[in-house]
């Protein structure tokens, strides 16, 4: 049997930035239950995107997570904010853990048993990242900084516009790095297809 929570513990060292043992061990149950109920065989078999496989989710989220954090610590000395980084991390690790459900479809079988009753590429990752927080417990102020699209969510905090920058600067590094484009570029030309 394969051991997701070695294998998620291993992939996201940054998981040690959150100073709560019990939000660290959600974020890791949340993607081993990910890993678990899409069927895949090991974390970094999930892909950033659908259609694109050069870059796994993992360089992804850590992406994500060190430029949420280089810009929380901006925050904090160059205007005196306080943003939460237990919040920050969390939901920067646990922004695209729904992708372990939508992206099934979109690689190899030999690499993934998915369970139906989760796995599905009709419910968006950040919705199914935000359930998979709520259903473990995370504090509000995490699940609230999960859903990462515009219009998800109602109310944004500095922690959940932190994590959607990052995830923006992110995206469109390895979109340009491996298509050429940026991620708006992306979205325009995918958008009808995936």
């Amino acid at each position: 049997m394969t051991d997701y929570e070695t294998q998620v513990r291993e992939a996201f060292p940054e998981l040690d930035r959150i100073e709560s043992d019990d939000l660290r061990d959600q974020v890791v149950e949340a993607w081993v239950l990910g890993l678990e109920r899409g069927g895949w065989r090991d974390v970094h078999d999930v892909p950033y995107a659908w259609n694109i496989h050069e870059v796994d989710n993992v360089e992804h989220v850590r992406g994500v997570t060190k430029i949420a954090l280089e810009s929380a610590e901006l925050q904090r000395d160059f205007h005196g904010a306080d943003p939460d980084v237990d919040v920050v991390v969390a939901a920067c690790l646990l922004h695209d853990v729904g992708k372990c459900y939508e992206y099934v479809d979109h690689v190899d079988d030999d690499l993934v048993d998915p369970d139906p009753t989760y796995a599905s590429e009709e419910i968006p990752h950040s919705i199914s990242g935000y359930a998979l927080a709520h259903e473990l417990g995370c504090p509000l102020a995490v699940q609230r900084a999960i859903p990462h699209f515009l219009g998800e969510v109602p109310k944004r905090t500095m922690e959940a516009e932190l994590v959607k920058s990052a995830n923006s600067a992110s995206s469109n590094a390895i979109t340009q790095a491996t298509m050429g484009i940026t991620l708006q570029e992306w979205v325009e030309k995918y958008s009808q297809t995936s």
